[in-house]
């Protein structure tokens, strides 16, 4: 008899979207109702043929069969044998297992980083040098009558996110839900989500520094060239009178804008716009989250070190210097000689020359699937689905703390990440033990 379960999170990007229902028969996902195809997808995809289930290492080039104690027990070897491993990943698993992940690399001195540093990593900075204006969803969906999404496209990649948060709603404050909101889209091609937006703005790549700029002098009265990134001056004059006279704006930027030529100069001027709009009217902004829980990593991170990403433990203390102590630079440096990869795939993601410095190396990758990297690791070790196998707390994008909730036993002798990385470290501490 099939079981259904309600109000389920689902544990693949970072809406956290937490209103799903789940059908159960045979400890086997049947269904899920409420879910975008891309959420439906992470859960019907816990058993598939590509699900790792046994840990194996690797032997004359050739894998191996072994058992959990022989994999944790080789992995801690790898790792304390290293003189600068890296630890990465974790933005695909719950809190608790990144916290023991910073007790991990404290003890090995390792780099301690997460996919923040190939994404939202201009973001982090700029918002450290200038603040940010922000507030949750909720408030969003309750408030907003102007939405921009800048460099992003929330209906590929967080297909939700205009039904429950922004666009399509019905908010205490805006009844009629779409009809109440302006949406506004900026991009370099013409998605799926300008398709529905009333104002699209098509900026020639890598002048969205120069649009921003544009719109702050527009809203403070000042005069605009003609043209700013292919945008026409009337265009730019037209939003921004829309601009000063909403009152509640939300503006939501992506990739499209943190990889733009000025990298974090970029995002320090739209964090800046959002102040300038606050001579006039409330705005707020946020960056779009793409993991479940990257921002959860940043959290932990943060608590645990002082720092939010790019952790660098080999002094003994954590140091923090982007773009001396990240994943990439590391990487292309040739300093790490082993890896912990966690939650994530590297070699399908990374530039050809970090990827081909960390296929030199032995990894270690912790997985609830193969991927390519563990298909080239020197152990793998399967893991335990978290919010579908095993509980735990992640963070949505406007950094709420949603509980993940297990509803399914895992295949026979899988853990959860926590308990196979509480396990390496308590090999890691046994050996250090014994070589001293």
């Amino acid at each position: 008899m099939p079981k259904i379960i309600t109000d389920v999170v689902c544990p693949y990007c970072g809406c956290l979207c937490d209103d799903l229902e789940v059908v159960i028969e045979n400890n086997k996902i049947i269904e899920t109702r409420s879910n975008c195809e891309l959420g439906t997808k992470r859960f019907l995809d816990s058993d598939i043929p590509t699900r790792l289930k046994t840990p194996r290492i690797r032997v004359n080039g050739e894998f191996k069969e072994v058992s959990m104690d022989e994999a944790v027990q080789r992995a801690a070897e790898i790792l304390v044998k290293a003189k600068r491993p890296l630890l990465y990943g974790w933005s695909s698993t719950e809190c608790d297992a990144i916290k023991v992940g910073v007790e991990l690399a404290e003890e090995l001195g390792a780099v301690f980083d997460d996919t923040t540093s190939v994404c939202h990593g201009p973001t982090t900075l700029a918002l450290q040098e200038v603040g940010i204006s922000t507030c949750t969803l909720g408030d969003i969906k309750n408030r907003a009558d102007l939405v921009i999404y800048w460099g992003c496209n929330p209906l590929q990649a967080h297909p939700r996110h205009l039904s429950r948060y922004t666009t399509f709603p019905r908010g205490f404050f805006r009844e009629r839900g779409q009809e109440n909101r302006t949406l506004v889209v900026v991009d370099v091609r013409k998605t799926d989500t300008a398709k529905l937006a009333n104002h699209f703005l098509q900026v020639k790549p890598n002048y969205d520094y120069e649009l921003i700029s544009a719109f702050r002098l527009a809203i403070k009265g000042y005069k605009v060239p003609d043209f700013v990134g292919g945008i026409p001056r009337e265009k730019i004059e037209e939003i921004a009178g829309i601009m000063k006279r909403s009152q509640f704006i939300a503006i939501f930027f992506g990739l499209g804008v943190t990889m733009s030529g000025a990298k974090n100069r970029t995002i320090d001027n739209i964090l800046s716009l959002t102040r300038d709009l606050h001579k006039f009217t409330k705005c707020v902004i946020m960056p779009m989250r793409g993991h479940y829980n990257v921002t959860g990593f940043n959290e932990v991170s943060t608590w645990e070190t002082g720092f939010p990403y790019a952790v660098d433990f080999s002094r003994g203390y954590p140091r923090y210097n982007p773009g001396e102590t990240s994943t990439i630079d590391v990487l292309m440096r040739g300093e790490v000689d082993a890896a912990l990869i966690v939650a994530s795939d590297p070699i399908a993601h990374f530039p050809k020359e970090a990827t081909k410095h960390l296929m030199s190396i032995p990894i270690v990758a912790i997985d609830s699937h193969e991927s390519l990297t563990t298909e080239v690791a020197s152990v793998v070790i399967p893991a335990a689905i978290a919010g579908i196998e095993v509980d735990g707390t992640a963070y949505r994008m406007d950094h709420v703390p949603i509980r993940l909730r297990k509803i399914l036993e895992p295949p026979p002798g899988v853990l959860p990440d926590r308990q196979i990385l509480a396990r390496v470290l308590e090999n890691v501490r046994r050996l250090k033990g014994e070589a001293q």
